[in-house]
């Protein structure tokens, strides 16, 4: 009889996020593979067509039965119903782990969000002592920090217990960034194994043509993915205006995504009146290769907070796959890895005049160091960011 693994994540099929291959893959190892979600409503905030907002329902997909709870929507516009929408899980989600949760073997927690997302995974090595691996993708308590919640001795009190009890119930720890092991470990027992298992890049299919961005030839700088305050946007949108008018002629600034901050930035863009800068909306993510290849480098930025400069943004392995440049409007380990590995150019966040320039220099860059650059890429897509090796690591972690 095959061991059965329970996914608890608050995203999942079809929102697009690496659990769904990690689920795939275990299914085809010979496991019984279900999972405990919510609602799909990711990133609009709103539930997706043929999806029912419902309290409670089971379906079936590929093979695995996919338990779904209530989702809030509409936290795109709202901080209350954003944190509604982590507490509703939280409860709801604990409440079917309990119900579901003895015939597991095994209990996989995919920490993409809030830590609140992983107590219907750690209630079931409490109560039931069940294996629990969690992947961490988001640091706490930094991040609550790093989001504009004031630090207070309160605050801090309650936060820190909370992490604690989450760690602590877990039998084993991976983390998608290596900086992350020294913040995750003062919160841990200090027996538990942490693991460094990093993301791997979406699969491409390189055989789309490239997509026009423009009639006229232009040096395209590409940024893809959530437009949120926290990718620091507004700075590189800044920066490309102040560039010289035979720079900005020749070049163009190009954002793919949705996000809460997406109409402040057309807002801004269209009252200082800034050309050659052109939102296209949220794209396919199998489509996204002909928008890659199109580009002469690819931004990946976030703002300057202790919190993000040891994170890797997720689409950062899917810029390098892509074998494209990588300009890195960020600090940390982000910019280690594009220094380290030479992958492109990086810059502080905060300095705009700083960014402006180093805008300049990758236009300025000649077609040779171009093409180191894109070599560099795909050396490291094989040898360190290679999608099975991380989810056989990945499982073995959980059943070890």
């Amino acid at each position: 009889m095959s061991k059965k693994i329970l996914i608890v994540t608050e995203y999942f099929y079809p929102e697009e996020f690496k659990i769904n291959e990690i689920a795939i893959a275990w299914l085809e190892k010979g496991y019984t593979v279900d999972v405990l979600t919510q609602q799909p409503t990711y990133p609009l905030g709103k539930i997706y067509n043929g999806y029912s907002n419902r309290w409670y329902i089971k379906e079936e997909y590929k093979g695995m039965t996919v338990y779904r709870v209530k989702a809030v929507t509409g936290y795109r516009s709202s901080l209350f119903k954003k944190l509604l929408k982590y507490f509703t899980f939280m409860i709801l989600g604990s409440v079917i782990s309990l119900k579901i949760g003895k015939k597991y073997d095994y209990i996989f927690g995919f920490d993409v969000g809030p830590l609140t997302g992983m107590v219907p995974a750690v209630l079931l090595n409490k109560f039931y002592n069940k294996k629990v691996t969690l992947w961490i993708q988001d640091v706490w308590p930094d991040t609550v920090y790093a989001y504009g919640f004031k630090k207070s001795k309160i605050l801090e009190f309650f936060l820190d217990r909370f992490v604690k009890f989450v760690y602590h119930h877990s039998s084993n720890l991976a983390v998608s960034g290596k900086g992350f092991i020294k913040r995750v470990r003062p919160y841990t027992n200090y027996s538990q194994k942490i693991e460094y298992l990093p993301n791997w890049s979406d699969e491409l299919d390189k055989e789309l043509t490239d997509f026009q961005f423009s009639k006229e030839k232009r040096f395209h700088f590409t940024f893809a993915g959530n437009i949120g305050t926290v990718q620091n946007l507004e700075n590189i949108i800044l920066a490309f205006s102040r560039m010289p008018s035979e720079y900005i002629e020749k070049a163009q600034l190009n954002i793919i995504g949705d996000g809460s901050y997406a109409q402040h930035l057309k807002d801004l863009v269209a009252k200082n009146n800034i050309k050659h800068i052109v939102f296209w909306g949220k794209k396919p993510r199998q489509e996204m290769y002909q928008y890659f290849n199109a580009s002469d480098f690819l931004i990946v930025s976030l703002v300057d907070k202790p919190i993000f400069s040891l994170t890797i943004p997720a689409k950062m392995q899917t810029y390098i796959a892509a074998g494209k440049p990588v300009l890195g409007v960020i600090s940390g380990d982000a910019a280690d890895l594009i220094k380290e590995n030479n992958l492109g150019f990086w810059v502080e966040p905060d300095n705009i005049d700083a960014i402006t320039n180093t805008l300049i220099k990758c236009i300025d860059t000649d077609s040779e160091q171009l093409v180191e650059f894109s070599k560099n890429c795909q050396k490291l897509t094989d040898e360190k960011f290679n999608k099975m090796n991380i989810i056989n690591s990945l499982h073995e972690l959980l059943t070890a």
